[in-house]
């Protein structure tokens, strides 16, 4: 290894000090005559005081209202954050919004009677808190917990509950239930009723249908009138004439380009890598990975796709396990950007550097950094590809260039029905209910020419439309195989919108799958092909080389990510029997576990010989999907896998569109494998103490496998699918039953 000498070590030590200079020139040469405006500095800033004290914190800011959010991927906060603005609205009432993390709970009972909390909590997993909630809860439900009074007992404390969950997933918004039972046995008291949003269905909707009944249910309860409030705006958007373009985010940048190429020609790539310290990358700091490999799994020439990525993670202090979830952070597609650039006027300004400025920090936080540009606000940071939520109609209604346009924009806003077969069906986003209002042609590429500009302002854009999330898959590999790259295996996403009198029906793209499949065709030097009888589907393209051209160098591509955290993991005994269901893209992680026991026998085998596997447990893995010869995931791998597991690996394969079928004609599928495998399955359950996984479609596959475990259980048992049922229960309750599904 090369040993800097101490010349080179002095260069590059001035070089990060001239970097540090440059950045903070303003503050550090700024002209001594200038002067700020004094501000009367708090206790809490100062440090006296206890910052995880909410109490002291409503009471110095004058806030009636304090909301907990439990929230894994941001929806719960963004909820939390529309109820506080439409407090202030309605009722002139400021809130404290606060993530239950930051904050302890022993005074809970101090808050004043002319107060209220609220709780905005989503579920997950097996009906768990999320990560940020646990503490929370373990203060609720802990008997032994006690709050200032000295007792668990919140009497008189009012309370609102609002939850979000999957009517899909068996432990439907079970969290919100939890606090709503444990707050009403504490003696505190509900205001309005418990509000439960369903994801499956329209979050949106329920929303919309609680809070209409709620607020005027809070305002008895608190002894407020509506029309207190004002309709102030949260951000103030200022054009900058003049600033440095260096010091510009124009997407996931972690580093200005000035100190990057300060780095860079040193043969470093970022400060830590410099100091040779190994950050954190989660959700709010993702590391750019090299793709190093990028192909399709589906038969080439098919009408769907399925790309298998790898992404570098050498050297970026990312570790993995089998079973965790990696976040891969998309952009919106180039037309929807240029969309909404021209019909909010703005197509023109598009490269203009903008500030924003939160004027009520405590509730609304700029959401992304700045300073930044229009089309990269639009590009990289909020989600405008999502379908345009009913509110925010009503909302832009006024800012409408025509009376058409406005009373276009105000049915829909008010008529749920009418907003469900036009907005919901069509797939609209807010760009095309923009133009659609306007009477333009929302089938051709928008130009400034074809697209009618709004008058809306831009800070009631960011204030309306959510931040633009990761989309999480199943990382499909194992780290003892792949200790450098992280797997994902995504099926694209590509489906017909329901045509109504509006709209014909069109193609809808997933985001985050194609944005994944626009990198392999670059990465690979690829002409998107037109499928067979799909001419007409028009793929969406994205900048994928990134701000600056920061995602790619040559023809390797960078993309976005981070590592989330499961407890969807293996039994550490390689001897108990493991059980896998995983149809289509559900065997993602699978590949990973059997990857994991690849790399575990490979070192029993080398060190105890022959035999060694003799007493391991048997894997059993479920696979579904269409046909053997079209979309066989990972088909060439499972027969190396199956060899040097010893016979302890075995595959069973349902292929829905290839013979055999019933005897009815109808379609073999994992569940029918299943049942047809119950005296191995009850075997490896009841006597071998064995582990079932379930990886894939919550509304249908997932349930069904359930109920038919329930039968095999119940059977060998000697009792009824009754009996089958509470074994399954069991079974979750200590983990031995694990799923990992989705809607």
């Amino acid at each position: 290894m090369a040993v800097a000498s101490s010349s080179d070590v002095a260069i590059l030590a001035l070089g990060v000090v001239l970097a540090a200079a440059y950045l903070f020139r303003d503050s550090i040469f700024s002209s001594s005559t200038s002067k700020a405006v004094p501000v009367a500095p708090s206790k809490l800033a100062n440090g006296h005081g206890n910052p995880r004290d909410f109490i002291a914190k409503m009471k110095e800011g004058k806030k009636r209202l304090i909301i907990f959010y439990g929230s894994q991927t941001g929806t719960a906060e963004e909820y939390a954050i529309r109820i506080a603005k439409e407090a202030k609205t309605k009722f002139g009432l400021a809130s404290l919004v606060c993530d239950p993390e930051e904050y302890d709970f022993e005074n809970l009972d101090q808050i004043a009677e002319d107060s209220c909390v609220i709780f905005v909590m989503a579920t997950y997993g097996e009906g768990e808190p999320t990560d940020n909630a646990v503490q929370l809860m373990e203060s609720l439900t802990d008997s032994a917990f006690e709050f200032s009074n000295g007792q668990h007992r919140l009497e008189g404390l009012k309370y609102v509950v609002f939850g979000l969950g999957n009517r899909t997933y068996e432990h439907y918004n079970a969290i919100a239930r939890q606090v709503d039972a444990e707050l009403e046995k504490m003696g505190a008291v509900r205001v309005g009723e418990r509000g439960e949003g369903d994801d499956d269905k329209s979050m949106e909707e329920d929303y919309l249908e609680w809070k209409d009944t709620f607020w005027p249910a809070f305002a008895e309860a608190l002894g407020v009138e509506e029309g207190q409030g004002g309709d102030t705006p949260d951000f103030a958007v200022t054009e900058l004439e003049s600033h440095p373009p260096e010091k510009v985010y124009l997407g996931k940048e972690p580093l200005s380009i000035f100190v990057r190429l300060l780095f860079w020609s040193a043969g470093e790539l970022s400060a830590r890598a410099l100091t040779k310290t190994k950050g954190i990358h989660d959700a709010k700091n993702p590391y750019a990975s090299s793709v190093k490999v990028s192909r399709e799994l589906f038969q080439v020439g098919g009408d769907r796709n399925c790309v298998h990525v790898e992404l570098d993670i050498e050297g970026s202090g990312i570790t993995y396990q089998h079973g965790d979830h990696v976040g891969v952070w998309p952009l919106n597609p180039d037309a929807e950007v240029d969309r909404l650039l021209c019909a909010l006027g703005l197509y023109s300004k598009k490269d203009t550097v903008i500030n924003v400025d939160s004027l009520d920090p405590a509730l609304a936080k700029v959401p992304f950094p700045v300073p930044s540009t229009y089309i990269s606000v639009l590009r990289h940071y909020i989600d405008i590809s999502a379908v345009a939520g009913r509110q925010i109609l009503g909302v832009l209604a006024k800012f409408a260039p025509s009376p058409e346009a406005d009373a276009f924009m105000r049915n829909l806003n008010s008529n749920k029905e009418e907003y469900a077969i036009v907005v919901t069906n069509g797939c609209l986003k807010l760009g095309e209910v923009l133009q659609l209002a306007a009477g333009n042609d929302i089938s051709a590429h928008p130009t400034p020419q074809n697209t009618t500009a709004w008058a809306i302002p831009f800070d009631i854009v960011i204030s309306s439309i959510p931040r633009l999330q990761p989309r999480y898959y199943s990382i499909s590999s194992s780290p003892k195989l792949n200790p450098t790259s992280v797997h994902v295996t995504a099926v694209v996403l590509k489906y017909e919108s329901i045509a109504n009198k509006l709209v014909t029906p069109r193609w809808v793209h997933g985001v985050g799958s194609n944005f994944l499949l626009n990198i392999k065709h670059a990465a690979n030097g690829e002409t998107p092909a037109a499928s067979e009888g799909l001419e007409h589907v028009s793929l969406p393209a994205y900048a994928i080389e990134g701000p600056r051209g920061a995602h790619r160098a040559e023809d390797v591509y960078k993309i976005p990510v981070h590592v989330r955290r499961s407890t969807f993991r293996l039994p550490t005994n390689p001897k108990s029997p493991v059980i896998m269901v995983g149809p289509g893209t559900g065997v993602a992680p699978f590949r990973g576990f059997v990857q994991e026991r690849v790399a575990l026998a490979r070192r029993t085998l080398e060190k105890n010989g022959d035999d060694a596997l003799a007493d391991w447990g048997q894997i059993s893995l479920f696979y579904g999907c269409r046909k053997s010869t079209e979309d066989f995931l990972y088909k060439d791998e499972w027969p190396q896998y199956t060899a040097e597991l010893k016979g302890k690996f075995t595959m069973h394969c349902a292929f829905s569109r290839e013979p055999p079928y019933k005897s009815d004609g109808s379609k073999i599928y994992v569940q029918d494998l299943i049942w047809d495998d119950r005296k191995n399955v009850a075997d490896a359950i009841l006597n071998g103490k064995g582990y079932v996984y379930i990886c894939g479609d919550a509304k249908a596959m997932s349930k069904a496998v359930e109920e038919v475990l329930a039968r095999i259980l119940g059977e060998a048992k000697g009792g009824s699918e009754a009996d089958g049922a509470a074994e399954v229960k069991l079974m979750k309750e200590r983990s031995r039953l694990m799923l990992d599904v989705w809607s």
